[in-house]
């Protein structure tokens, strides 16, 4: 099983100790939570949080020699403060947050996230939600699918997609839609399927994936310890944007427009930056895992406040 991306920069950033709480909250196939209940050892605790019910299966498995250091939960790491709240812990020494798909979800064609297998259209992180990408490809509206697409892919062609995709549903397969939305945009764009942008919005729509991390953030730092540390991976623009906006701003004790004067708006830093540019993969890991070529690291410690 392949090391999660960025792993050795996580585990150094977040500094795991004996004794110390840590909550996982996108456990996946559980590779960064165990390298933090390792580096905790000998009584460090793990919450692993996931929507997937298979990540979850398999994190127990990996996971299953820590025994009772080990609390894994299927919820959204949006939930990340009342479940951890539900086991007693109403402060932690670390939270990793790897917004990235995991192998297995990308592997499953019937999952439907990847146009590589051909899969019928789903991409719900959660199995048990009632809106699939099937939904939006063959019921939204053209106008709102092309303000999808331009918004969660940063699709410059968005109306033209949207237009192909309209004329040729019903859609129902994952490589149908890439081969439609290929016709439309007339081929490979410097090495990345033409498809790829699509796949990104529809998938960050039918999760509400940007409504998740913007929420998620305040709440993670609200639940970190002084000095304790969230370390957040992205892997789209977007999202950084989101990670990238809220360091910077709560890193700072005034928040004020710049042609305000005097500060009234008595914002206090909550957090310190420790990465003031994101961390990003290495040649050898962009070798050996070419997924991990557009993922992110940013990492805050919680201020004393």
């Amino acid at each position: 099983m392949h090391a999660p991306v960025l792993y050795n920069e996580v585990i150094g950033g977040l500094q795991p100790r004996a004794g110390g709480r840590y909550i996982d909250g996108t456990v996946g196939a559980g590779g960064h939570a165990l390298g933090l209940l390792e580096a905790s050892s000998p009584d460090g605790e793990l919450l692993g949080l996931d929507l997937d019910p298979a990540a979850l299966e398999t994190a127990a498995q990996r996971l299953k020699s820590f025994g009772d250091r080990v609390r894994l939960v299927r919820s959204s790491y949006r939930e990340m403060v009342s479940v951890a709240n539900g086991f007693g812990w109403d402060a932690v020494d670390g939270i990793v947050l790897d917004l990235g798909l995991s192998s297995l979800q990308l592997g499953a064609a019937e999952r439907g996230f990847a146009f590589r297998h051909d899969g019928r259209l789903d991409m719900r992180f959660d199995p048990s939600s009632p809106i699939t990408a099937r939904d939006l490809v063959n019921g939204m509206p053209e106008d709102e699918l092309a303000d999808v697409l331009f918004k969660f892919g940063e699709e410059r062609a968005a109306r033209k997609v949207a237009r192909a995709i309209v004329a040729a549903r019903p859609i129902d397969g994952t490589q149908r839609l890439a081969e439609v939305v290929g016709a439309a945009l007339g081929g490979r764009r410097g090495g990345i399927h033409p498809a790829t942008r699509t796949f990104q919005a529809l998938r960050i729509a039918v999760n509400g994936e940007l409504e998740s991390v913007s929420a998620s953030l305040p709440l993670a730092v609200g639940l970190l310890k002084s000095g304790g540390r969230l370390a957040v991976i992205s892997f789209h623009s977007l999202e950084d944007r989101i990670v990238k906006s809220f360091f910077h701003r709560e890193s700072r004790d005034c928040i004020c427009p710049p042609e305000q004067p005097l500060c009234v708006c008595g914002h206090r830093a909550s957090v310190k930056e420790m990465t003031r540019k994101p961390v990003v993969p290495t040649k050898e890991e962009e070798a050996q895992n070419p997924r991990s070529r557009s993922a992110k690291l940013r990492i805050a410690e919680k201020l004393e406040i």
